[in-house]
């Protein structure tokens, strides 16, 4: 069986978003959502003004249409590490939150998989075909936080 998840709305499992207003501190700086993180890793060594004001910006959907322009040139290792930095964005927010981190460690072993109908990388895609690395991601956390917390 399997655990879809896609808005932060949702739940009890919306917390999987990283839309989800679970901020934590990171790199010496506060990020409201992992999704701001992640966005604005994009141009820590590129750009480093853009960085800031994806930081700063209020809501995490602003942050991610900032991080998806492409006026400022991406860092070039982006591909490479992409992975690693959601997984370190996602790993420090349920290591913060005690509240969403018993969520996810209450998943079990089950599948976890992003339901997005328009992201094929990051979710399942609208015919399932998707990579699902969020998903991915989430169950590896899961596996950390399970050794590193119990449960």
């Amino acid at each position: 069986m399997a655990i879809y998840f896609y808005s932060d709305r949702e739940q009890p499992y919306g917390c999987f978003s990283n839309f989800s207003s679970h901020g934590f501190e990171l790199d010496g700086y506060w990020w409201p959502t992992s999704e701001h993180y992640f966005q604005a890793q994009k141009f820590v060594d590129t750009h480093r003004p853009w960085f800031d004001k994806i930081r700063e910006v209020k809501r995490p959907n602003d942050a991610a249409k900032m991080g998806r322009e492409r006026r400022y040139p991406l860092r070039q290792d982006w591909e490479k590490v992409k992975d690693e930095i959601m997984q370190k964005a996602v790993l420090q927010k349920f290591s913060t939150h005690a509240d969403i981190r018993e969520i996810l460690l209450d998943t079990g072993d089950e599948l976890l998989v992003e339901n997005s109908p328009i992201d094929y990388y990051w979710g399942c895609g609208a015919d399932g075909s998707g990579k699902n690395k969020l998903g991915e991601i989430l169950v590896i956390v899961r596996e950390i936080l399970r050794n590193k917390f119990g449960g």
